[in-house]
């Protein structure tokens, strides 16, 4: 009995045979575990998978036959970058300097803002177009609203810029032809109109003022001008106006003024002739002044001629007396012109006097005209002013405008470069596409599928999932037996299910150093995952192995054993009679099973209180007394679920079996039962995987299928 407690201690041999191991697999064999366990899945649903399958691209195709086809149609424009200013003007809006790729992101958003959707409602008079109603089936629709065709708008138009260029494509899609590709043209061109508006438009809009204000100024001085003529003209104020030569510039005065001073001027000159005239007279030297010269020139030299010949000759020398007539008649002609010339000069200076006399009266008028004028002036003064000051203020204004006129006439730096034609095809539905979408979505749903069947199972679907998640060797992997041939097939020793159990055996043999453990005992999670015949089957295999075997049946609250192995019943005897009747013996409760060589003793009568039977000394009296009588003692205990009787039968057992049954018990009922054995201090040696069915030939495991078995 000590060595048996002894041996419970010892930890498992380096050699045992166990299978995949927690502690021998790494991550990536667990990455391919998961992969595998997807892959099994989706072979046991593989015909829900192609119904699904199936089921996406039917429901494509049907999609495809009942939807609207819809047209798109594609204009193209250029966006360049705005130039610099080729004139001397300064333009209005001045634009900062951005890049090109911010410039052209700029314009990608402009071109699907709500602006650009406004316009082409309002260019297109879309609310009342027929063509564009109908399209869209909103002819009856009396609640329709500008924002619900502007809405719609921006949910058709798609804005493409094409790479490494300055190039734009706008693609509008309706149910229409004609109405995708007049209103991709239409958008192209209210974009282009909107960008000349934001380029130029302060320009245009300062021009429009100032044409206004021109026009409006242009009456302002033809008033001011005719108000001045007309006051000019009711006083009679005439205004003479010479140029500087260049015709740029003009002086004028009134004409009063102009004859005052012309009078002036001449009184001047006759009042100097006058004097000039009276000195000539009053001196006596006008005749010094005005002589004939060459008469005066002949006479002296007559005269010096005359002196010589008499000096010369007598008087009566012929010569003598000839030059002495000549010189006679030079007097005389000299004489006769000095006193003409005296007579003109007396006659002049009469002119010259009353020339004076007319000229100062004249003067005297002009002046007394001039005077009556000078209070007139300063209202003509004021009127001539104004008349400049309009005509300075119109000059500024059309030189402005003339200015903005040659800055605001430049080119605009969009330009379209392709009008949107009508499509012949519809861009949408595509069967292929469809086809090929509803193909997607029909191997993602089938994934889902598959994945939530993993996700939502979680049982144990694999030998390496049981170390993965619990820690523990898997000592035999038991195959599925149909139908209710599992004794027969334990009977055969040449079956797949013997050769398990026999594989189970000699695993078990490497839990300790003295080879299998004296007392083993099996148990499970819930019932019927084969546990109560896993423990045949070992107890069989032992006994064929020339050990002396008993198989006690602990399960005292719903065995079935003895209806399966066809045992009748026998109050007297059994585990029950053991425990609760101090002079029972071992020997005298077992009962022979020949066709497996071994011993059995059965439940018994159930009791009332199957734990405090299992806890009480009696019974590791009786397991001491058993371990006395046989090589081996495998116990059937019953299932943990949420029981102690399974943790009272383990204390007196070597070690424990834990039978898990393929893809039934969620993985964390499992390992909440293996912590309580463990906390209890049973040592469990491994794991009994039962009921492996085709599913688990993926990994590796079975050993044929056709036979099985359904109880526990």
């Amino acid at each position: 009995m000590n060595s048996a407690h002894d041996q419970k201690s010892l930890t498992p041999s380096p050699a045992e045979p166990v299978w995949r191991s927690k502690d021998y697999e790494g991550a990536g064999e667990t990455l391919n575990l998961d992969l595998e366990r997807y892959w099994l899945e989706a072979r046991v649903l593989k015909f829900w998978i192609a119904g699904i399958i199936a089921a996406f691209l039917l429901l494509s195709l049907v999609v495809t036959l009942l939807m609207q086809p819809v047209y798109e149609a594609q204009s193209r424009i250029e966006v360049s970058q705005i130039t610099a200013n080729v004139t001397d003007i300064d333009p209005l809006d001045g634009g900062a300097n951005v890049s090109e790729n911010q410039y052209l992101n700029t314009q990608y958003e402009l071109l699907e803002s709500r602006f650009m959707a406004e316009r082409v409602v309002e260019a297109g008079n879309l609310m009342r177009d027929e063509a564009f109603l109908d399209a869209f089936d909103l002819l009856e629709n009396e609640e329709l609203t500008t924002k619900d065709v502007e809405d719609l708008l921006s949910d058709r138009v798609t804005i493409n810029g094409i790479v490494q260029s300055s190039l734009i494509d706008i693609v509008f899609s309706s149910p229409s032809p004609d109405v995708s590709a007049a209103i991709a043209t239409l958008w192209a061109e209210e974009f282009i109109a909107a960008n000349y508006d934001k380029r130029f438009g302060d320009n245009i809009e300062a021009r429009q003022f100032l044409q206004q204000q021109l026009s409006e100024l242009r009456e302002t001085l033809a008033q001011s001008e005719e108000a001045l003529v007309a006051y000019a003209n009711a006083n009679e104020i005439l205004v003479l106006e010479a140029g500087d030569g260049e015709g740029a510039e003009t002086a004028a005065q009134s004409l009063a003024a102009t004859d005052l001073s012309a009078l002036n001027e001449a009184l001047a000159q006759a009042v100097t002739d006058r004097i000039t005239a009276q000195a000539a007279v009053q001196a006596g030297d006008l005749l010094g002044r005005r002589k004939n010269p060459q008469l005066t020139s002949a006479l002296a030299l007559a005269e010096a001629e005359l002196s010589t010949l008499k000096e010369n000759f007598g008087p009566d020398y012929a010569p003598l007396r000839q030059k002495s007539a000549e010189v006679a008649a030079l007097s005389r002609a000299l004489e006769d012109e000095t006193a003409s010339l005296l007579g003109g000069a007396r006659a002049s200076l009469a002119a010259a006097t009353a020339r004076e006399r007319e000229l100062r009266a004249a003067l005297e008028r002009a002046k007394t005209n001039f005077l009556g004028q000078q209070g007139q002036s300063i209202q003509y003064g004021i009127l001539k002013r104004e008349v400049e000051t309009n005509r300075a203020l119109y000059d500024g204004l059309l030189q402005r405008f003339k200015e903005l006129e040659a800055s605001g006439a430049g080119q605009n730096n969009i330009k379209l470069i392709d009008r949107a034609q009508a499509p012949k095809r519809p861009a949408s539905p595509s069967l292929v596409l469809n086809v090929l979408i509803g193909g997607v979505l029909g191997v993602l749903n089938a994934a889902a599928l598959v994945y939530l069947r993993v996700l939502l199972s979680q049982t144990v679907r694999s030998p390496e999932e049981v170390s993965d998640s619990f820690g523990l060797p898997v000592l035999g992997a038991i195959p599925l037996v149909q139908g209710g041939e599992i004794l027969e097939a334990l009977r055969q020793q040449s079956s797949e299910l013997s050769e398990a159990y026999r594989s189970l055996r000699s695993n078990l043999a490497f839990m300790s150093p003295e080879g299998v453990p004296g007392v083993v005992m099996m148990t499970s999670t819930v019932p019927a995952e084969g546990k109560s015949m896993s423990a045949v089957a070992l107890s069989a295999s032992l006994a064929k192995f020339g050990k002396r075997t008993l198989l006690v049946d602990a399960d005292l609250r719903n065995s079935r054993l003895q209806d399966t192995l066809d045992i009748g019943y026998n109050d007297r005897i059994g585990l029950s009679a053991l425990l609760t009747n101090p002079e029972s013996t071992v020997a005298g409760s077992v009962e022979r099973l020949e066709e497996f060589g071994i011993d059995y003793i059965s439940p018994g009568v159930r009791p009332p209180n199957p734990v405090d039977l299992l806890a009480n000394s009696r019974f590791a009296e009786v397991m001491a007394e058993a371990r006395g009588q046989y090589d081996q003692i495998v116990i059937d205990a019953a299932p943990l679920l949420s029981l102690a009787d399974a943790v009272e039968t383990a204390k007196v057992a070597d070690g424990v079996i834990y039978v898990i049954e393929f893809d039934r018990v969620k993985v964390k009922a499992i390992r909440a039962a293996i912590d309580r054995l463990r906390s209890s201090g049973a040592k469990v040696y491994g794991a009994a995987l039962t009921k492996l069915d085709q599913r688990a030939a993926e990994y590796g495991y079975g050993y044929g299928y056709g036979y099985g078995y359904g109880y526990g």
